[in-house]
């Protein structure tokens, strides 16, 4: 089948071994100091090992490679490290403070998710732009006001949906007058590829938008902020 996959510029690669940590499919290795795709089937296209690079080694393209195999990835997880790092089980204490207390909605349009949303719409002429992985808002306690209030919410999940969301997110970026792009995505592997769909799409529309990543723990916690 003809799929995106990752490409390794063994010339550029330095062997700093940073994308085969990144990589938690397992598909990258090291091979005589260099970064190589040892399992073709075992790379889901997402691209979580590109932003890892310092050299800018890797990239992607569109070849006849053997479909994703999910399951024999989450089966050598399993036999290496007990099961798969995204899903790991996780339980956190909660207070009971304002438990019973009304909280108003911030969101301002619907459709969320990226899938469904038009192109073009009123709301986006001169929008801050909220993409979400769709975990994000049940893990961060105050995720309406402080990320959904005064932004249009684009939400997804590119694991589940098993979508490369860049073509999308590319066309509503080019053609409305996007102010600025705010990016929520979980401590997690797979919300790679949502963070990297946000990078391709903006560099695609040809246009300035200032980009904000914030990276959100499994237990509510904000990790790491980048400005792009």
């Amino acid at each position: 089948m003809i799929r995106k996959i990752i490409k390794i510029d063994t010339q550029k690669c330095n062997g700093c071994g940073l994308c085969a940590k990144a990589c938690h499919e397992g598909a990258i290795g090291m091979v005589n100091g260099k970064a190589v795709l040892l399992r073709e089937d075992y790379c889901d296209g997402l691209g979580d090992c590109l932003p890892a690079c310092p050299v800018n080694a890797i990239t992607f393209e569109e070849r006849e490679a053997p479909a994703y195999n999910e399951a024999a990835v989450l089966a050598a997880k399993k036999a290496k490290e007990g099961g798969c790092v995204g899903s790991m089980a996780k339980s956190f204490e909660r207070t009971e403070d304002g438990v019973n207390a009304p909280v108003k909605s911030c969101l301002s349009q619907w459709p969320v998710q990226i899938k469904l949303v038009p192109v073009t719409a009123p709301y986006f002429d001169g929008a801050d732009v909220l993409v979400a992985a769709d975990c994000t808002a049940f893990s961060y306690g105050n995720f309406h006001n402080d990320f959904i209030k005064g932004r249009i919410t684009l939400v997804g999940c590119p694991k589940l949906d098993m979508a490369d969301y860049s073509e999308k997110l590319t066309a509503i970026f080019a053609e409305n007058n996007i102010k600025s792009v705010k990016v929520a995505r979980m401590q997690v592997p797979c919300c790679g590829g949502i963070e990297m769909a946000v990078r391709r799409a903006v560099e695609a529309s040809g246009k300035n938008i200032p980009v904000e990543i914030v990276t959100i723990a499994p237990s509510g916690e904000i990790v790491k902020t980048e400005q792009i």
